[in-house]
């Protein structure tokens, strides 16, 4: 049962950052198309997580009050009625309204699916299931910037329509997939209350920073390729790779994670991204900023699987249901994604690309720093 539930969490994730992913190499195409300033680009790739920002919460509250898996039926349908309204989309309000919408659904699939899997999976084995689940949503990423650059070539009504045609057979297999009877709705104090624990806090932050860190990057990283030259297919193929060397080593911090603890690999990711963050902004030729963005997404990604397993397991303590606990998780990523997307777009049009990476870049510094010390790892650790 544990293994049927991660193949249909895997692949609701897994279909929903395909949706997301998809607008990196349609970027250039609507910034023609709709005349959109950097800013307007940046508020197009936000509206997604501007959505999930909003919904995180009420997803979670869903899983507790309702159950798993009718809120995950609810973020299918969503997902299903927002690709139909972005494929057939012929003004830029519609498609940020759109992205806005299924970024409402997602924070309902994720909370129930998610919330879903870690609830019936053994605490010694979390860190590895979250890295398999996030292995497909990693690989979803890596199959957006094809789905978009499909979309580019053959046009979005067909292909978003087969993403609504997807979303249709996920329903249908949710539906037919037992779940499990909901828990006490969580209430305001006891969300509150469990922000001060000291993992949930840390696994929030992380996931900002790697919000933060993932949206700048959507947004400059494919402007950038563009002015350099590159084409759509490039600019798609890039990410794709990008996206299939973090899916590859997902599953391997899982377990480094559930072997050597949460933070370890939280302390290996803080110092490689901030690193490779820093050189984002100097490459003058296509090729190398390839390279570099080869580089620094897998970099990023490290942080996924540490961040939410630690949040999971002081959610855990502090008996708070799981589907709420993601929903904290979308909640954080949410925030930093939208902040990430629109400001660091609006930063790099101001002040030039260089600002915002290296503002993430002394973020990520300062986080190292303060994790390192030993009392705060001994806190994380649980000790």
């Amino acid at each position: 049962m544990l293994r049927r539930l991660l193949y249909l969490t895997a692949a609701i994730v897994f279909l929903d950052t395909v949706f997301f992913a998809a607008i990196v190499p349609l970027l250039p195409s609507y910034v023609d198309e709709f005349d959109l300033s950097k800013t307007g680009a940046g508020i197009l790739v936000a509206a997604y997580p501007a959505g999930t920002f909003l919904g995180a919460l009420p997803g979670g509250w869903l899983t507790a009050r309702i159950g798993v898996r009718p809120t995950v039926l609810l973020g299918l349908a969503t997902l299903i009625a927002s690709s139909l309204a972005f494929a057939f989309a012929q003004s830029i309000v519609v498609l940020d309204v759109a992205r806005f919408v299924q970024g409402l659904g997602g924070a309902a699939s994720w909370a129930g699916a998610v919330g879903w899997l870690v609830g019936a999976a053994p605490r010694e084995r979390r860190g590895e299931l979250i890295g398999s689940a996030m292995a497909a949503a990693i690989v979803g990423a890596l199959g957006g910037p094809v789905l978009g650059a499909a979309a580019v070539a053959l046009g979005p009504e067909v292909v978003f329509s087969a993403v609504a045609l997807a979303g249709a057979g996920l329903l249908v297999w949710a539906f037919v997939t037992p779940g499990r009877p909901p828990g006490p709705p969580p209430t305001v104090r006891m969300v509150l209350g469990a922000l001060r624990e000291p993992r949930i806090a840390a696994g929030m932050w992380l996931t900002v920073l790697v919000g933060l860190m993932f949206g700048t990057l959507d947004v400059l990283g494919p402007l950038r390729l563009d002015e350099l030259g590159a084409s759509a297919a490039v600019i798609g193929a890039t990410f794709l790779v990008a996206a299939a060397l973090e899916a590859a080593e997902s599953p391997v911090i899982g377990r480094l994670s559930d072997r050597h603890g949460r933070v370890l690999p939280a302390l290996i990711g803080l110092a490689a991204a901030g690193v490779m963050v820093a050189l984002l902004p100097w490459p003058e030729e296509t090729w190398l900023l390839v390279l570099v963005i080869l580089v620094a997404a897998p970099c990023i990604g490290i942080l996924w699987t540490p961040s939410m397993a630690m949040l999971s397991d002081g959610a855990d303590d502090r008996g708070l249901e799981q589907g709420m606990a993601v929903a904290l998780i979308n909640l954080a990523w949410s925030t930093g994604q939208t902040v990430g997307s629109a400001g660091g777009a609006r930063l790099g049009e101001a002040y030039g690309d260089p600002l915002p990476y290296l503002i993430l870049a002394a973020g990520c510094a300062l986080t190292l720093a303060a994790l390192s010390r030993p009392r705060s790892a001994a806190v994380l650790a649980g000790r």
